[in-house]
């Protein structure tokens, strides 16, 4: 269930890269930067934006669990189970091109 990531580059300012790379010594550049961007794609409303990142927050860590992923019922591990009701949870947004 895991979504492939792409690599994108995108050119940024120099005083918003010098910002971007003090995030990176904590390692939370690249999740700021996805997290961001996805957001804005997604749709204008804040509120859902951040609603929709915390429930793929979630997705991330059921899928990461060991006892989720080898525990399972006709063939379908909880985590895909789990990931797949969550996944409906996700609420559709208007994106303005």
């Amino acid at each position: 269930m895991e979504k492939r990531l792409v690599p994108y580059s995108v050119h940024l300012r120099e005083d918003i890269y010098l910002k971007l790379k003090d995030f990176a010594k904590d390692r939370k550049a690249t999740a700021l930067v996805r997290d961001a961007i996805t957001m804005i794609v997604e749709g204008d409303d804040a509120f859902n934006g951040g609603y929709n990142k915390a429930v793929r927050d979630i997705m991330a860590v059921i899928e990461q669990d060991q006892w989720c992923k080898a525990i399972g019922v006709d063939q379908v591990t909880i985590a895909e189970h789990l990931n797949k009701t969550l996944e409906q949870m996700i609420l559709p947004q208007k994106v303005n091109p």
